[in-house]
């Protein structure tokens, strides 16, 4: 006997905000499958007006409004049975992001919660990254956004330490990112890392896993630190619209994927990682995990 639902997470990030829907489907004896049914994407870059202004523009509101109600009507097409809707550094910094909240829930009737770092990279946690993280190696959880990257050391198949730093791709774009910064997370990976041998990255957010789909590596398989330096070449000698017609990326993509492979060549340089990970799970799979969690949970305290 199957138990299927569909639950939904809505990822609002200062690239881009995602819908994720998921079927869960519950086996008795075996473990719960999580399959990805549905993912949109609208490239609405608040981190673009947030980092130079310091508030959401009017006209990227009335966006964020109309993308959230669609998708409030795609969860009502799918028969949404849970949802959660999370945002992350471009709405926590906006002056205005609170009131922006209000107006999208008024309209479409989505809460949305506006988290920090730390709440992020607990999400995150709750995916099956805990699956990839071996007792007997260490890995470092490198997240890029376009506002933050979060940092995340696991040996010995635990969370030893994490840290948030406001070096993002959107916000280097926008040249809004002290330079003091990047030495401060160096510091700080070459601190936490100091003592380990053999370190691997696992990389997380969309343009890690945009260079891992055009590498045509086998999902399990690493990308050298040599093949990344290679491709960052290769990407600092094209054009914007070489990058889109040579190398087949979204406008939004083919800009910022430049500084995030920046920031994970310099955490693997840093960390002395010579490979990276990418299993593809980011906050939206952390939601549905979550989601899944808080259910479970409640219905041990109802039979408790």
């Amino acid at each position: 006997m199957l138990n299927i639902e569909k639950y939904g997470a809505v990822d609002i990030g200062s690239n881009a905000i995602r819908l994720l829907v998921a079927t869960v489907v519950e086996q008795e004896g075996k473990d719960t499958l999580f399959k990805k049914t549905s993912l949109v994407r609208v490239p609405i870059r608040l981190g673009a007006d947030v980092f130079l202004e310091g508030r959401i523009s009017d006209s990227n509101a009335k966006r964020m409004i109309d993308a959230m109600m669609a998708f409030k009507l795609l969860m009502k097409t799918h028969g949404i049975k849970r949802y959660r809707a999370c945002a992350t550094s471009a709405m926590r910094e906006a002056s205005n992001g609170p009131e922006i909240a209000e107006q999208i829930e008024k309209a479409s009737g989505l809460f949305i919660h506006i988290i920090d770092g730390d709440d992020e990279a607990a999400i995150i946690a709750s995916t099956d990254l805990k699956n990839l993280i071996e007792d007997d190696k260490v890995f470092l959880y490198v997240d890029v956004g376009g506002g933050s990257t979060e940092l995340t050391l696991f040996a010995n198949g635990k969370n030893v330490a994490s840290e948030s730093f406001k070096l993002g791709t959107v916000r280097l774009l926008e040249e809004r990112v002290d330079e003091t910064l990047w030495d401060k997370m160096e510091a700080w990976i070459k601190k936490e890392t100091k003592g380990y041998k053999k370190i691997s990255l696992i990389g997380s957010g969309g343009n890690i896993n945009t260079i891992f789909k055009k590498s045509g590596k086998k999902l399990g398989k690493p990308l050298s630190y040599l093949y990344l330096s290679a491709y960052y070449e290769r990407l600092n000698s094209l054009t914007f619209d070489e990058r889109i017609t040579e190398l087949d990326m979204n406008t939004d993509r083919a800009d910022v994927v430049i500084p995030a492979t920046r920031i994970y060549l310099s955490a693997m340089k840093w960390s002395r990682a010579k490979n990276i990970f990418v299993p593809k799970i980011g906050l939206s799979d952390g939601i549905i995990k979550s989601l899944y969690n808080e259910k479970i949970a409640a219905e041990m305290e109802v039979n408790s």
